[in-house]
């Protein structure tokens, strides 16, 4: 087991959903180990996403893995998954013992430089039922996630996510509340977010 936690788990104070951070999920030195065979080993598309009707490049790179085939679509793309390898499954493995869910499916996403972000959204796509879980696993380069509740302009929140972090979005989460990797100001190194899902 290498998710030994040298700091609690932490529960961040925000209403009518559970945001759980583990800051330090797994050891820098396993950490590393997975964002070089994952960055050198991952099969990453790049591909347009329809905005206000105008179709640009995603600021990211992206990949689809589960084992049951089921395909998954956002932004008027649909991605068809690759088999989950020993990497992804020793990973998902790790993170379903931890927080006891079950997850099918994994997107990974590739944030080149400060200029890659993801806009504000929820994870709230049919394919995973209406109150989904998703577990989000940080590797690489840090940056700032931010969260901002639907309708209460005072509940929000901005934290950096780790080097071997991990960020659950428990029940509520993907109702009530958006979330954003905005574009950072100064230069960044690669990240890869590998975020954990259900599609029923």
């Amino acid at each position: 087991m290498f998710n030994l936690f040298p700091e609690e788990p932490i529960l961040l104070n925000l209403p009518d959903a559970e945001f759980i951070y583990y800051p330090n999920f797994f050891s820098k030195e396993k950490a590393d180990l997975f964002f070089e065979i994952l960055l050198n080993e991952t099969p990453w598309q790049h591909d347009e996403i329809t905005i206000f009707g105008k179709k640009i490049l995603q600021p990211r790179l992206t990949s689809l893995y589960g084992n049951e085939g089921k395909s998954y679509g956002y932004s008027n793309i649909v991605m068809h998954p690759h088999h989950f390898n020993s990497t992804l499954t020793f990973i998902k493995e790790e993170i379903e013992n931890t927080i006891n869910e079950n997850f099918t499916t994994v997107l990974l996403n590739l944030y080149r430089n400060e200029k890659d972000s993801n806009g504000w959204h929820a994870d709230n796509e049919k394919e995973l039922g209406r109150d989904p879980i998703i577990a989000s696993l940080s590797l690489g380069e840090e940056r700032i996630f931010q969260i901002k509740h639907n309708t209460n302009k005072e509940a929000k929140q901005s934290i950096t996510l780790q080097h071997g972090s991990l960020l659950v979005m428990k029940k509520g989460a993907q109702i009530h509340y958006k979330h954003q990797i905005p574009k950072a100001s100064k230069p960044k190194n690669q990240r890869i977010n590998l975020t954990f899902r259900k599609i029923i």
